[in-house]
């Protein structure tokens, strides 16, 4: 089974383009365990809360990964926890490293900053100058995993489009 991580930063289309692809493989997708945990916070996160929903994607994925059949698509990874944990606290929980290492992927969709910023009370970084902040931070991230990756751009269907035939071109080699 090939586990294909949708990735990037706040408000590019992750979400949106991990349920279009899981729809059109007819394949399960993981959706991001971070929102449903910070919605039933009454406080803002901690450093603490960083492992806690990581351990709940981890939890998820393995969950979704037992219906898959070829394909498993993943609305973020432990990449996009270790990015907010050291962009926040400056320092990111030994396990969340152990995993990022351990576990397997097949590819990365990088989702870019060309679409514009929805508002949400869990988003913190509207400004554009962070946006491109965060971009280079994520293209440095899957460009260090070792594994394929594509910059995602356009409006939905060019994205759609684009992420099909990255993942048919990746895929059948």
């Amino acid at each position: 089974m090939h586990k294909i991580v949708i990735i990037g930063p706040e408000s590019t289309g992750k979400s949106t383009l991990s349920q279009q692809l899981a729809h059109h493989y007819n394949e399960p997708w993981v959706r991001e365990y971070a929102r449903e945990y910070i919605d039933h916070l009454d406080r803002p996160y901690t450093y603490a809360d960083l492992l806690a929903i990581a351990k709940g994607q981890v939890k998820l994925e393995e969950d979704q990964a037992e219906k898959a059949g070829s394909k498993l698509f993943c609305d973020t990874d432990l990449r996009v926890i270790k990015v907010w944990s050291e962009y926040k606290f400056n320092q990111t929980h030994d396990w969340i490293k152990e995993q990022i290492e351990r576990r397997e992927y097949a590819l990365y969709l990088l989702t870019a900053i060309d679409i514009p910023w929805m508002e949400d009370p869990q988003r913190e970084h509207a400004d554009p100058a962070m946006r491109a902040y965060f971009m280079q931070v994520y293209e440095n991230e899957v460009r260090t995993s070792g594994l394929p990756w594509k910059t995602i751009r356009g409006g939905e269907e060019a994205r759609l489009k684009a992420a099909i035939d990255f993942i048919e071109k990746s895929l059948d080699q």
